[in-house]
């Protein structure tokens, strides 16, 4: 009997081990890792030895497995002709984790582009032709790992300010005239004020010395081209310089300016991967990890949609979009000279991931993260749109789930961005909610390292980043900028006054949740450190080294800003709310505070260290810092960027406290050895204490425009013009319709610089009494016919 269990014991057991064995290593289920090689075959198993070739083989495999499952990418490039998609079915159980990612030490690229050979003709001098066979875009052309440039005007330059190189005369006639077939080329050019910028395609002239054009979509503050900064690209007549190129696509002929290689790359498709799921059937727990991406179409045409009442217009794709996800990563990755943006959170997404990542020379933002209009309650799409209190929806918060929660970038370099399109970001965030933004390194961009677009809905953290060489092709912004352009605004500001006063509950339906921004750096040569504009609401600001730009508060509600240090720079309060609710205490300035049309201080504006005395009575006379101080702050080694202060500072008696300076930025290793460093301001003699001076006129005053701050502060696009500063109601100057905060720019025809040139012409209208100005109220110009009588 013992023996006859014995044996029956020995069978169970073998046989269990072969059912185990099957199931673990012959099974459907099996949960080994799967490899993929350039020179594999997708017939192949997926083992090692027999790896399978392509990404989507991998995923079609793995759709049957269980457990977690690693996809090993070896060595090589894997060209893709279509963006490879995660959908539902690919979802993976938590524990269950999907990721693809490179073999250890090997160096993987994904890239979007065609492989085309060619064969190299003589045409006129150092430019070559060669014929086409095939239906290939050509978009953007690369020769080994070289990107060249479409043949432009003007040539590029990589020292220019603006699109490596501009020129005014880019529409004259002279030029249009020398062009005979510009159909398709594109018309890149700043906004007018430099908010952004346009892009438009040539369909064709529309006489000998005009052009067609489609496009111009891309600003969501529509005021046209700017005068200068512009260019045009894709002429073949422009075909003049080394590294440029051109494609007739009638004739299937390619140009290029002394090529030297046989086989060209040329970009196909907007996205390498895509995640496509929904709130109700998400993509859940797939990871991408350690490859390089590269060779995405530009997007710049399609970047149309508005991003409610802010100066952006959004294309929702880049290198990988993930729509309908949780708890998706894309970690490790160098996305090099992608066309459009690199990773981009569209609509639902919970738990998403990009962290240890290098962007380098992209065409438009790093990440995004970009909510549904829909998920917003009476949303406006342009800044002189309202919706009527009576027909708004007073529901507090979002009004459907369908936007990026509950997110991080973390750990990230990025650089270089903006190469295409200039209304970008290192970060963009608009309709979403607690993102947290931390230790990533962002420089050299055209615009904001970090973007927040509106006040829905809060939330986010913005934390030890190190930003620097920003707004570097545009104007009016900072290294961080913000809006919050919610339900409570109106574009014209006495009525949002009125709204707000009449119902403060309004003020936070959308602002909800405070947004937190510690332990930054910030650096901006070009605008603010801290930009928050108009409307922009609930933010708790503390423990942020600012460098050069100072800190800027526009009208909006309940901002906490405190412990910070503004080094070269100030405070720039502007055009406050009554009863806003802010706070400004325990922050050491270098500078005098600079506010614009400030008659009411919020909540609590004291216990600051200033400059010196001078600073600080000035100060004091608006009613404000009764228990500020003045004095030497003490750093500890400005030189060295330890900004601490010493023991026996005067900032320790005003409540202020030490932070770190070694902890901005990226945190790993590798990307530390690669990141720049932000330059080390020279301390300035700062305790100027001077403002523009007032002159009176018509019963009113007057002053010059002065600065970056009233150029922000009245949405100017240079610094030019002269600020009514006050018009008492029985004054001639407000009989004639002037209002104070106006900013006359032309009287009678004449451009008008200053207080001076304004009383030039004024002379010359002066004995009939009657004339015409033009002039910026709420941040758009005006005409009147006066009468100065």
């Amino acid at each position: 009997m013992t023996l006859f269990r014995s044996r029956v014991g020995r069978f169970l057991i073998a046989s269990l081990i072969t059912v185990v064995s099957y199931t673990v290593f012959t099974g459907p289920s099996f949960a080994a890792d799967i490899y993929i090689a350039p020179d594999g075959n997708d017939r192949n198993p997926g083992s090692r030895e027999r790896p399978l070739a392509t990404l989507e083989a991998a995923r079609n495999k793995v759709r049957g497995m269980r457990g977690a499952v690693t996809v090993f990418l070896r060595k090589g490039t894997y060209m893709l002709s279509k963006p490879l998609v995660f959908g539902p079915e690919d979802s993976r159980s938590d524990g269950q984790t999907l990721t693809f990612k490179s073999y250890p030490g090997e160096k993987v690229t994904i890239s979007g582009a065609a492989v085309v050979a060619v064969k190299w003709q003589e045409y006129k001098g150092n430019v070559k032709k060669a014929a086409i066979t095939g239906d290939y875009i050509f978009d953007q052309l690369f020769i080994a790992k070289k990107k060249l440039h479409m043949a432009r005007y003007p040539n590029f330059d990589p020292a220019a300010s603006h699109f490596g190189g501009y020129s005014a005369d880019v529409l004259s006639a002279a030029k249009i005239n020398s062009w005979k077939k510009p159909e398709g080329a594109f018309i890149h050019a700043m906004h007018k004020h430099e908010w952004g910028d346009y892009h438009y395609r040539v369909t064709g002239k529309s006489t000998d010395t005009t052009l067609a054009l489609e496009g111009g979509y891309q600003n969501n503050r529509q005021m046209g081209m700017h005068d200068k900064y512009r260019f045009i690209e894709n002429v073949l007549e422009e075909l003049d310089a080394p590294d440029e190129w051109y494609y007739d696509a009638g004739s299937r002929t390619l140009y290029a300016y002394a090529p030297d290689a046989p086989v060209v790359l040329t970009p196909q498709i907007r996205h390498l991967f895509e995640f496509r799921g929904s709130a109700e059937k998400p993509v859940r727990n797939i990871h991408i990890e350690g490859l390089e991406l590269t060779h995405t179409l530009r997007t710049f045409m399609e970047t149309r949609e508005p991003l409610l009442r802010s100066d952006w217009a959004i294309y929702r794709g880049g290198a990988v979009i993930l729509e309908g996800t949780e708890n998706c990563a894309i970690r490790k990755c160098h996305f090099n000279a992608t066309g459009g943006n690199g990773v981009f959170f569209s609509n639902y997404n919970r738990g998403g991931e990009v962290s240890g990542c290098h962007f380098d020379e992209t065409g438009a933002s790093a990440v995004c993260f970009v909510g549904d209009p829909a998920a917003v309650r009476s949303p406006s799409f342009e800044y002189n749109q309202s919706v009527p209190y009576d027909r708004m929806d007073k529901t507090p918060g979002p009004k459907t789930t369908n936007y990026p929660a509950q997110c991080r970038v973390y750990d990230n370099l990025m650089h270089g961005l903006g190469r295409v399109e200039k209304q970008i970001a290192g970060v963009e965030i608009s309709m979403s909610m607690d993102i947290t933004v931390s230790h990533n390194t962002i420089y050299n961009i055209p615009r904001a390292g970090i973007n927040v677009s509106e006040g829905t809905w809060g939330g986010h953290v913005i934390e030890f980043n190190d930003v620097f060489d920003t707004v570097l092709e545009t104007g009016d912004h900072g290294s961080f900028n913000s809006w919050g352009r919610d339900r409570f605004w109106h574009p014209v500001r006495e009525k949002m006054d009125s709204l707000a006063a009449a119902h403060p509950e309004l003020i936070l339906l959308d602002a909800g949740k405070a947004i937190i921004i510690r332990n930054n750096r910030f650096r901006c040569d070009h605008g603010w450190d801290i930009d928050l504009d108009d409307g922009s609401s609930n933010y708790h600001i503390y423990n942020n080294l600012c460098l050069n730009g100072g800190l800027k508060l526009r009208e909006g509600f309940q901002r906490v800003v405190e412990n910070n240090i503004m080094v070269n720079n100030s405070f720039h309060p502007h055009v406050w709310f009554a009863q806003s609710g802010d706070v400004f205490r325990k922050n050491i300035v270098t500078k005098p505070y600079a506010p614009i049309r400030v008659n009411e201080w919020g909540k609590e504006v004291d216990y600051n260290l200033f400059p010196d005395e001078q600073a600080l009575e000035k100060a004091r006379q608006s009613g404000t810092d009764a228990h500020s101080l003045a004095g030497d702050p003490m750093f500890e080694d400005a030189a060295k960027g330890d900004y601490r202060v010493k023991p026996g500072s005067p900032a320790l008696k005003i409540g202020f406290v030490n932070f770190p300076m070694d902890q901005f930025g990226v945190v790993s290793p590798e990307l530390k050895s690669l990141a720049a460093h932000v330059p080390s301001p020279v301390i300035k003699n700062v305790a100027d204490g001077k403002t523009a001076s007032e002159t009176a006129w018509l019963g009113g005053k007057l002053r010059n425009v002065s600065g970056l701050g009233d150029r922000s502060a009245y949405g100017l696009p240079d610094e030019k013009g002269v600020v009514v500063e006050a018009a008492p109601e029985n004054s001639i100057l407000a009989r004639a319709g002037m209002k104070p905060g106006d900013v006359i720019r032309v009287l009678n025809h004449r451009d008008i610089a200053n207080v001076t040139e304004l009383m030039d012409v004024f002379q010359e209208i002066n004995w009939m009494g009657e004339g015409e100005v033009a002039f910026f109220r709420n941040q758009a110009m005006q005409k009147l016919k006066v009468s100065f009588k």
